[in-house]
């Protein structure tokens, strides 16, 4: 928890600084004091009042991404960033119902609906970069699925899993994992089941799925460790687990990588 908490420190408006993972899926937070606009490959970031934003790189992001600040005085600084690639594990689940894998057209229209709602809240872009206090991992059990991994359900290839699952028991407790406020709580969508969003500001947001119930309310604001909701099965799951999700805006990061080792 608090692997990004920054620290004041002597940066001049010319320079900044950043910490976190330059690796496909990873979180850089950056501190920049004077700067005015930051962005990563066209992705622009908002700049707090005492310089913070951030950045994030796609599951598939290429071994190079262009980081430029722009400052008040009019200068800028660009910076060219090595990002680490990565292999990811190919996972089979086979035995689901033919309706879950292929949806009739009833379902695809409500899986749209859902879809729109989930959009709107990634796109939120609240001036308050509550991420910058850190993360914890908001349950703790066996890592049953894990980010990035090649998803091929009854033998057809599906998209990649971007998220980490913790298996634990229904009923446990779910708490927050970052600092924000609760944006989406809805208890039975399609694929998710019970899910809950939190906007953690910057356009940074944690997505939490598949829960048994749903303890807070849109609005609400949370701390990190609040209790959000309970494990469940409900939803598109084989069994009773925690499936958590963190994006920037539309681009999907790995939250294992936000988190120390899980107690």
């Amino acid at each position: 928890m608090g692997l990004f908490i920054l620290a004041p420190h002597a940066a001049t408006s010319q320079t900044f600084q950043l910490t976190g993972n330059a690796i496909q899926g990873g979180m850089m937070i950056g501190l920049a004091p004077g700067a005015v606009s930051a962005s990563v490959d066209g992705i622009a970031s908002q700049v707090s009042a005492d310089g913070v934003f951030v950045i994030g790189f796609p599951t598939e992001a290429p071994d190079r991404a262009t980081l430029t600040v722009r400052f008040a005085d009019g200068r800028s600084e660009t910076r060219i960033l090595e990002i680490a690639q990565r292999t990811y594990d190919v996972e089979r689940i086979d035995g689901l119902p033919a309706a879950q894998v292929t949806p009739p057209q009833d379902v695809l229209n409500r899986i749209s609906r859902e879809n729109a709602a989930i959009a709107a809240v990634r796109a939120m872009d609240t001036a308050v970069p509550w991420f910058a206090g850190g993360f914890r991992w908001p349950a703790t059990g066996r890592i049953s699925g894990v980010y990035g991994s090649r998803r091929i359900l009854n033998g057809q290839p599906r998209q990649p899993h971007y998220g980490v699952d913790v298996a634990a028991p229904t009923g446990t407790p779910v708490v927050a994992p970052a600092s924000g406020t609760i944006a989406l709580a809805e208890a039975d969508l399609y694929y998710t089941g019970g899910t809950v969003m939190i906007d953690h500001g910057f356009g940074v947001t944690s997505v939490m799925s598949h829960l048994s119930a749903i303890l807070v309310g849109v609005g609400a604001h949370v701390q990190p460790g609040d209790v959000i909701g309970l494990v469940g099965a409900t939803g598109r799951v084989t069994g009773a687990h925690l499936d958590w999700r963190v994006n920037w805006f539309t681009v999907r990061l790995d939250p294992a990588l936000l988190v120390g080792p899980m107690e």
